[in-house]
C-alpha cells in the first residue's frame, strides 16, 4: 500500500514468544508477599467469609502455609496476629507468647529461607479498635510511639526480617528504629506504611484481624484518598527518620502514587493491593462476570509498572502457579 508508515507496532505482538521477548514489565514470585492472619491454639483453620480462599490459622498451620509459599518461590510473610484477649492499651502486642512471635519462632525453624515481615500496629490488640491508646476519644499519638517500639523489638526478637508499622503515628519510624537498635536488631529492616489511605477498601481486613473500630474511624490519622501531594510529604517523612522500605496502600485506586514516589524516592517501594480489590476480583468471578486468572496478572502488572518493587497481595500463591504457566 503506497506511502503506509514503514513503522508497524503490530510487528513485535505477532507471536507470544515475541511478545515475552520484547515485555516491559516483568512479574515474578520473589517480588510477592504474602499476608496471613494467625490465631491462638492448634489444628485451626477459620475461613473468612469476606476474603475467599484465606483463613485465620494457628501457628501450625502458618507454617503449612509458609512451606507453601516457599515453594512456590514467594519471597516472603507478614503476619497479623489476632489475640485471645484485648485491653484498652493494645498490650498483647507485645506478648512474646502472642500469636505472631510464636509463628515468627515456628516459621523461621521450618522455612529459615523465608523473608518474614511482621506487621506493627495495636488496633488487633486494643478493644476500642483504634491504632493507639486514647485520650478522650482520640489517639494520643505520643503515647502510642512507645507501645509501637516495644512490639517491634518483641517481632525482632522472635525473627521478624522486616518490621511493619502500619498505625500512622507521626514519629513511629525514629522511635521504632532506635528501639530495635538499642536492642541489638540493626539488621532488621522498617518497611514503613508511610502512604496509608483512610480507604473503604479495608472492609474484609478488618472482619479477617477483627479489629474494625468499635467507635468512629481512623480518618485522624490516615490519609485523605483526595491527597497526593500530603503522600509525599509522608513518604519523605519515614525516610529521613530511617525507613528502609515505603509503602502504599491500598495499591490499585492509587498508581498515581506509587509512579510519583517511585520518581522521587530510590528506597525500595513497596505496594500493598487489600483485602477490598481482592474481594472485588473475587465476587466478580463467582458471577461469572470477569476472568480471574487474567484479571490477577494483570493488576498485579498494572501496580509493578506504575513503580512497585515488592507487592503485598492475597493472590500471591495464585499469581506464583500462575507466572509458572506463563513461562
Amino acid at each position: 500500500m503506497t506511502g503506509f508508515p514503514t513503522v508497524r507496532a503490530r510487528r513485535l505482538r505477532r507471536t507470544p514468544a515475541i511478545r515475552r521477548m520484547v515485555t516491559e514489565t516483568r512479574l515474578d514470585p520473589s517480588r510477592l508477599v504474602l499476608p496471613a492472619f494467625v490465631v491462638n491454639g492448634e489444628g485451626i483453620e477459620r475461613p473468612i467469609a469476606t476474603m475467599p480462599g484465606h483463613a485465620q490459622r494457628s501457628v501450625d498451620r502458618v507454617v503449612d502455609l509458609a512451606r507453601e509459599a516457599a515453594t512456590a518461590g514467594i519471597a516472603g510473610m507478614i503476619l497479623f496476629g489476632i489475640p485471645d484477649e484485648k485491653d484498652p492499651e493494645g498490650t498483647a502486642a507485645w506478648d512474646p507468647d502472642g500469636p505472631v512471635p510464636r509463628a515468627l519462632r515456628a516459621i523461621k525453624k521450618a522455612v529459615p529461607d523465608l523473608v518474614l515481615w511482621a506487621d506493627v500496629c495495636l488496633c488487633e490488640y486494643t478493644i476500642h479498635g483504634h491504632c493507639g491508646p486514647l485520650r478522650g476519644t482520640e489517639v494520643d499519638n505520643d503515647a502510642a510511639l512507645p507501645s509501637l517500639a516495644r512490639a517491634a523489638v518483641t517481632y525482632a526478637d522472635a525473627g521478624a526480617d522486616v518490621v511493619a508499622p502500619s498505625d500512622m503515628m507521626d514519629g513511629r519510624v525514629a522511635a521504632i528504629r532506635s528501639g530495635l537498635d538499642a536492642a541489638g536488631h540493626e539488621n532488621v529492616a522498617v518497611c514503613s506504611y508511610a502512604v496509608k489511605y483512610a480507604s473503604a477498601y479495608y472492609g474484609p481486613f478488618r472482619d479477617a484481624a477483627e479489629s474494625a473500630p468499635a467507635f468512629g474511624d481512623r480518618r485522624s490519622y490516615q490519609m485523605d484518598p483526595a491527597n497526593a501531594r500530603e503522600a509525599r510529604r509522608e513518604a519523605l517523612l519515614d525516610v529521613d527518620e530511617g525507613a528502609d522500605m515505603i509503602m502504599v496502600k491500598p495499591a490499585g485506586p492509587y498508581q498515581d502514587v506509587i509512579r510519583d514516589l517511585r520518581d522521587r524516592i530510590d528506597l525500595p517501594l513497596v505496594a500493598y493491593q487489600v483485602s477490598g480489590e481482592m474481594a472485588m476480583v473475587e465476587a466478580a468471578a463467582a458471577a461469572g462476570w470477569i476472568d480471574r486468572d487474567r484479571i490477577i496478572i494483570e493488576s498485579l502488572t498494572g501496580i509493578v509498572r506504575s513503580g512497585a518493587d515488592i507487592v503485598i497481595t492475597y493472590f500471591a500463591l495464585d499469581a506464583a502457579r500462575l507466572i509458572r504457566e506463563q513461562l
